[in-house]
Parts: structure tokens; sequence; C-alpha cells
């Protein structure tokens, strides 16, 4: 009899080809049509192959679909959060009884699914119900713009998991995870969630934690996708090795990486994270403040309440079966060069202590180091290593607003000055990626969306190799826009609204292409004919009729050298790229 906490739902499910079929169903396979998974597609096919998500079997039909929606549960009454489902434009392969290949990007096969079900979903119902509001800072509220219009269920044959060549020796399965925590013989298994890297105090919390439950650590970072922005996993996944190599009882810690796409849906995710770690084994799993949460909306204010998550998965406790380990605030006592819980530290205790904020802006975006108590120093010398200070960081300047508002004559007096400052620019102008990278291309809505993430696309690699990319196109739509800065990343992403009124971009339009829209010799015209959706709490507005471009450009500047982008001349840099 196994010690540890039976799968959800009773049992591990296995949607896995026996090896001994895996040729023919391969070759059979290659004789379907095909749709190609997204990267979110691919990873919950993944870990519903494994059994990640039992009770599941397939992707969400239309009535478990609903009632995930409506209650939290399966059809059959059993607690499931969040919809699982694969999404697909229509075609003429899309029908009841066809059976469909199922391949990733590099168009690896990797499953065989027969189409039981076709059915339509809703994106503001779907987005009001387990993200809470229609917000297009939400990262899957903005990103399910552009998921396929019908869903499609029906039995899974997968055949092998999308090729990974990284880390190999840590990516387990439920079966595998199990049998390794089996063998250190506790009933009690602590998962902690993690999606950043660890510091003194979460090492702190989870030793805590093991110590009084007397049991193991699965140590379980998602290496799928996580919010957009964050540290990367093969730096994290660096930082953690070094942590459990070095400083935990090596009979009381299991790493073990998670190959899950992350909703940043908050509670609901939270609920869902339990069951997840239920099917790897764990009883116990660590929640923290926001926990999933996918940071503030449109007006600036947190999606999710601090602690709406705990709540809610203690709620559910009976159903889960797992345990809510808070995480306790601590703080460093200075004198005592240790960490303690605040409620138990007496009043007028020396402590010390770093926000997720501080470590961002004070520390990293600085370029300065972080201090031992806070962080060990393998993990300091690794982030120090993947992450420069912010002047030497890439940045995306996005500059939205009407044809003839002023943003391209902007961006040129921008990129001058950014060059003056010794960035490496690249500028892609709308007129000129149109020409370039988006010949052929309509200006219909689906058209439209297409050029802006191409730009997005090269901006977002730009920004990732530390460049500075300038993007001055009409971008009409706020989803498309939110799209673009998840894929550059919050942090470096600057939205730059050009506010100029229609009708004074009407006169400066020399070509007359307003004219010509307004006679109905040009359709889908930005402000005439097509809407134009401007940003809500973009970084900056600027204004053309009584400012000119250089005076824009200075206001960037300006903006650029506050929140750290850009050092002012002649200050001296030492070859670490500190100040």
């Amino acid at each position: 009899m196994s010690t540890l906490i039976t799968p959800y739902g009773g049992e591990l499910v296995n949607l896995s080809v026996a090896p001994d079929e895996v040729a023919d169903a391969k070759s059979y396979a290659g004789q379907l049509p095909s749709i190609q998974l997204t990267e979110r597609q691919k990873y919950d096919l993944e870990l519903l192959s494994v059994g990640a998500f039992s009770p599941l079997k397939t992707f969400m039909g239309k009535e478990d679909y609903q009632s995930v929606l409506d209650t939290m549960c399966l059809k059959n009454g059993l607690l499931f959060p969040i919809p699982i489902t694969l999404s697909v434009d229509p075609s003429n392969d899309i029908q009841i009884g066809q059976e469909i290949a199922l391949r990733d990007r590099k168009n690896n096969i990797l499953a065989i699914l027969k189409i039981k079900e076709v059915y339509n979903w809703d994106l503001e119902e779907a987005a009001e119900k387990v993200y809470g509001k229609m917000d297009l800072r939400h990262p899957l509220v903005s990103e399910m713009h552009r998921w396929g219009k019908v869903n499609i269920s029906g039995p899974l044959q997968v055949i092998q998991s999308s090729p990974t060549f990284d880390f190999i020796e840590l990516r387990r399965t439920p079966a595998q995870t199990r049998e390794l925590l089996e063998a250190f013989g506790h009933v009690n298994v602590v998962a902690f969630q993690t999606r950043n890297p660890l510091h003194r105090v979460h090492e702190e919390l989870t030793k805590r934690a093991i110590e009084e439950l007397d049991g193991t650590l699965l140590l379980h970072p998602v290496v799928g996708m996580t919010r957009p922005g964050d540290v990367d996993h093969f730096t994290r996944v660096r930082t953690y090795k070094a942590l459990a190599e070095n400083y935990y009882d090596p009979d009381r810690i299991v790493l073990s990486l998670l190959p899950l796409a992350m909703r940043m849906a908050g509670p609901r995710e939270a609920v869902w994270h339990s069951i997840i770690r239920r099917n790897y084994g764990a009883n116990h799993l660590i929640i923290g403040r926001d926990h999933a949460g996918p940071g503030n909306d449109s007006e600036g204010n947190p999606f999710y309440g601090p602690y709406d998550a705990q709540e809610l998965v203690e709620k559910y406790y009976d159903e889960i079966g797992v345990k809510v380990v808070p995480f306790r605030m601590m703080v460093y006592m200075t004198e005592e060069e240790r960490y303690e819980e605040v409620s138990k530290v007496p009043d007028g205790t020396p402590t010390a202590s770093i926000s997720g904020t501080q470590v961002r802006e004070d520390y990293l975006k600085a370029g300065r180091s972080l201090p031992e108590w806070f962080t060990r120093p393998e993990v300091a010398e690794i982030l120090a290593e993947r992450y420069p200070p912010r002047f030497k960081q890439g940045c995306c300047i996005w500059f939205t607003g009407l044809s003839g508002s002023g943003k391209s004559t902007t961006a040129d007096v921008l990129t001058t000055k950014l060059a003056e400052y010794g960035r490496r620019v690249t500028l892609l102008d709308g007129d000129v990626v149109r020409t370039h990278l988006s010949k052929g291309l309509t200006f219909s809505p689906e058209d439209r969306d297409i050029n802006i993430r191409r730009i997005g696309f090269v901006a977002s690699e730009i920004v990732h190799h530390g460049g500075v990319a300038i993007a001055a196109a009409i971008s009409p739509y706020r989803a498309t826009r939110n799209d673009v800065r998840n894929m550059v990343g919050q942090d470096n992403f600057v939205e730059i609204y050009v506010a100029t009124p229609i009708e004074v971009c009407e006169e400066r339009d020399t070509k007359g292409f307003y004219a010509k829209a307004r006679r109905g010799e040009i359709s889908d015209f930005t402000g005439i004919d097509s809407p134009y959706e401007e940003p809500i709490n973009p970084e900056l507005t600027l204004y053309t009729i009584d400012r000119t471009p250089e005076e824009n450009a200075q206001i960037i500047i300006d903006y650029l050298l506050k929140e750290g982008y850009l050092l002012p001349n002649g200050t001296p840099v030492n070859g670490n790229g500190h100040r």
C-alpha cells in the first residue's frame, strides 16, 4: 500500500500509446489531417497524457466546459476549476468522427484525436467567469483573442511528448515523482509552487514546513508558461539546483520540474495547482500572497486580493485533500542573524527585509549585488549573470495613435537621441514593416492583428537580446497591443499614446488618405470606417498640437532616465556594468 495520498479521482490517467505500438501509430497519424498546437496546448496535452490533470482524459467537451465555468466542477460534480480546452479555427477537417493528428510547432506528431464534439465558446463569458473580469491587461484575456473560434474534444492517443532537451533528469511524470517520494518514507509531502527564484526567506519557510510536518519537500517549479516577464526557467532551475544541492538535507527534498502552462487565474488557479500536486503525491501546498496573480489591471489595481487564493483552497480542503501551508511573513533579525516570523519578533528588535519590488528595482535593475543575508551567493551570482542592470537591458517603446498623429516623426527624433546615450536602437516603422515583413497583408482586422504581432515578435527578440526596439504603428486594438506587451514582458514595455485629434490628423494628411476614406475609395481606414481603441493607462501620453517632436522625444528620454533604462550622459560605468 502506498503511503502517499491517492491521485485525484482515484487513479492516474495514462493516455500514452504502448511502446510497441508507437511506430504504427506515428505512421498512421502521418496520413491524417493535422493541426499545429500552440505552446499552451502542447503543455496541456503533455500533462493530460501523464495524468497530471487526472481525472481528465481529454480536452473538455461542452458539458464539462460549461460546468467548470459556472460551478468550478466537472459535469459529474468533481471539483475542477480551470477549463482545459483545445481551441481551433473551423475548417473542413474539423468534423465529428474525423481523426486528426496533433503536431507541435516544429511539426512533430504528438497524438491522434478522434473528434467527438465541436462547440462554440464565448471569450467574454470565459474571461468573466475564470479570470474575474474582461480586462485586457490580464495576459490570458488578451491571449484568448487569438485562440480558435471553436473547441474540439474526443478520445486521445498520445504518441510522444514534444522533444525537450533541458534538465532531462529533473523532468518526471506524476508516477515517477510518486515513486521517488515513496522511497523517502514520509507520509506528508509539502509541495512548493514557484515561478520565481528562491531567496533565503523561501528556504527558511520550506525547511520549517517539512520539519513541522515531518515530511518531504517537493520543490516543483513551473517550466512551461508563466507570467510574461518572469525570470526564464533556465535561470530559475540553475538557482533551484544550487540550493537543493548545497542547502537542503538530500533525504528531505525532491526537485522536479512541472511543464505547466499557467493561466494566472489567482484563486481558481490555486485550487487547480492543489489538484495537480495531489496527482504528483503531495498532500500539502505552500500558498503565498497573490498566488498565481497576473499583476495589476488596467486601472492599476490588483486582479485578486492577497489572500483570496489561500481562502479558496482552504474552503475546498475536504474535496481536494490538500492542506494549505500559508506563506508566513518573515524578517531577518540582524543581531541574531536568523529569520523569524513577524508575529514572533519582539517590538524594537532590529530587522531587515527586502520586498520583491525592491529586488527588481533597487538591486537587479540597478546592478547592485543582493546581500548574503537575503539570498545565497550562488543564487545572487546566477541572477547577476542573467539580469544586467536596467540600463543594459532591452526595452520596447511602442508608439500607437491614428495615422498622421506624429508617431513616426517623434520616433525618428527619439531614435537619434537614444543613440546619443549609447543604446543600440532598431526602429520598426509601420509603413516600412508592411513593405518588408508584412507585404501582401490587407487592412482587415485579422490582417492588422497579424501585422502587429509580427512587429511585436521582432521587437521582443530585439529586447530579449538587450536592444531597444522602437515601434511606430497605428496598432488600433487594445487586445493585440496587450498581447505584444506580454511577448516583450511587462517590465520592458513602454506604451506611448500619441493623442492627436482626428481632425488634426486629417489636416496633416498630405497624401489625402483620410479624404479618400471619407469618399469610400479606401475601406478599413482607422478612425473613419475602422475603430481605434485608445489605450487605458499607457506609460506615457503625448500631445502634438502644442509640442514639437523634439519636445515629445525629450519627455520620453526623461521617462527612460527616471525608470533606469538610460544613464545620464557622462555617468561612469565599471567593467561589471555597475554605476
